[in-house]
């Protein structure tokens, strides 16, 4: 695996992958890599050659409050991971190189970037689709993996690579999860005692409302409910925003009667964490995927 840290070698580097008429695959994270993040590099090697994993805690999509300087970070152990796998190239860039003097410029989807996550972080998405568009000019890619516990994230990238038409076909995988039911993420290693374990009030949520869609309620209202209940059962759980919305639109639903996701994101001690249920029909009957 070769490591690069310089935007004028990985583009070199992609320039003559495509030269080759190699098929690139990205899988774009901030590092601290877990299962989650190997199972996208897994499925972009099965796609695509060379891969490109890139390595870069974006600073443009935390806020002033935020934990950007304590995020974890450990590249070494990162880099070993992907060694282990087979990776291509790693491109772990420092932020000047991303984000060079005078920097100026920024990448805004209206309307998909102004809820949820956004609402509740000011300028995150605004940063994350910004530092995405460098990263696909950088590196050219074919396919860009990224996975659905971001679902919000996703379906903002998606709308940007077709409103500037770019090349890169994004491709969202399932989410993983730790044996109890919570979503990998980088943040879970902040999670300590007591605040693990409630922290699975997450997962519980979603199966209640997965149980009662398959029960055969379709009314939102009534599902946000049973999914409040078992969060409001756990005294170290401070919800942020639950919600029923459009899977294309993202807009809130009143019933469900599309593909939607079931949207939330919750505080567990000091941690804040998201997860999301995927809804779809299927035939008559819709299934929930969580």
């Amino acid at each position: 695996m070769e490591t690069i840290h310089t935007v004028a070698w990985m583009k070199e580097v992609a320039r003559e992958a495509r030269t080759k008429q190699r098929v690139t695959g990205l899988v774009p994270t901030m590092g601290a890599l877990h299962e989650g993040h190997l199972s996208l590099i897994r499925e972009a090697q099965r796609r695509c050659a060379p891969v490109i994993v890139t390595i870069f805690v974006n600073p443009t999509q935390f806020g002033p409050s935020e934990d950007f300087q304590k995020y974890p970070r450990s590249l070494e152990s990162d880099r070993a991971a992907l060694e282990k796998l087979g990776v291509d190239y790693l491109f772990a860039p420092p932020p000047e190189e991303m984000y060079p003097p005078g920097f100026r410029s920024g990448v805004s989807v209206e309307g998909l970037s102004d809820r949820f996550e956004g609402r509740s972080r000011p300028g995150h998405f605004r940063g994350v689709a910004t530092v995405v568009l460098k990263l696909f000019e950088i590196t050219q890619p074919h396919f860009a993996f990224f996975g659905r516990k971001d679902a919000q994230q996703a379906r903002i990238l998606r709308q940007m690579a077709a409103d500037l038409d770019l090349d890169a076909q994004l491709v969202v995988c399932p989410i993983v999860r730790e044996p109890d039911g919570l979503a990998m993420s980088s943040r879970n290693a902040y999670l300590k005692n007591g605040d693990r374990r409630a922290a699975t009030a997450l997962y519980r949520s979603l199966e209640a409302v997965q149980r009662e869609v398959e029960r055969g309620e379709r009314n939102a209202a009534q599902l946000l409910a049973a999914l409040r209940r078992i969060i409001d059962s756990e005294p170290f759980v401070a919800l942020d925003y639950a919600d029923i919305a459009d899977a294309d639109s993202l807009e809130p639903v009143a019933a469900i009667r599309k593909t939607c996701y079931v949207l939330l994101a919750a505080r567990v001690g000091g941690t804040r964490l998201i997860d999301n249920a995927l809804i779809e029909q299927e035939g008559d009957f819709f299934r929930v995927t969580i």
